[in-house]
């Protein structure tokens, strides 16, 4: 059996007046979302990169350019689901996902069990094999000073 794997990452700005989606989840505590064409989930968009790199598809604007409008306020989740099947078209599928999600406020340790479930079944996989971790910025760069939250993520594929 063959493997590969890849990496992602992303970063959008902190928006008043959006919800704050990760991992396919709405954080319901928090005061600001994210700025972006789609929902703008930076975890979900970390992990599309790193599939569609671990298959060697090129990246998320790629298949989904922010200059399409078919994407705009388009659901992450729907998107990793694509990738998911553009990797199983060459032959691939997922063997597991790892991510971590930089972000300063709100904490995010809650949510996490939804998350791992939401991006595991977008990618066809049990839950413990959609691992997600958070950490902060220790108020250091844009994430520590509360300006936007990051993201980045693993892919490992099977033939």
């Amino acid at each position: 059996m063959s493997f590969r794997n890849g990496i992602g990452w992303d970063s959008h700005p902190l928006a008043e007046g959006r919800p704050l989606i990760l991992g396919g989840v709405e954080v319901p505590d928090a005061e600001r979302g994210l700025g972006g064409h789609s929902d703008a989930d930076v975890l979900t968009h970390a992990v599309i990169d790193a599939l569609l790199g671990a298959a060697g598809l090129g990246d998320i604007g790629h298949h989904f350019p922010d200059t399409d409008e078919r994407w705009r306020g388009a659901d992450s989740i729907v998107l990793l689901r694509e990738a998911v099947r553009l990797a199983a078209e060459r032959g691939w599928s997922v063997s597991n996902l790892d991510a971590t999600v930089i972000c300063q406020a709100p904490k995010l340790a809650h949510h996490r069990e939804a998350m791992q479930a939401r991006l595991a079944e977008a990618a066809g996989v049990a839950t413990d094999a959609a691992n997600v971790k958070f950490t902060t910025g220790e108020q250091m760069g844009f994430v520590g000073r509360g300006e936007g939250i990051a993201a980045l993520a693993t892919a490992a594929l099977k033939r």
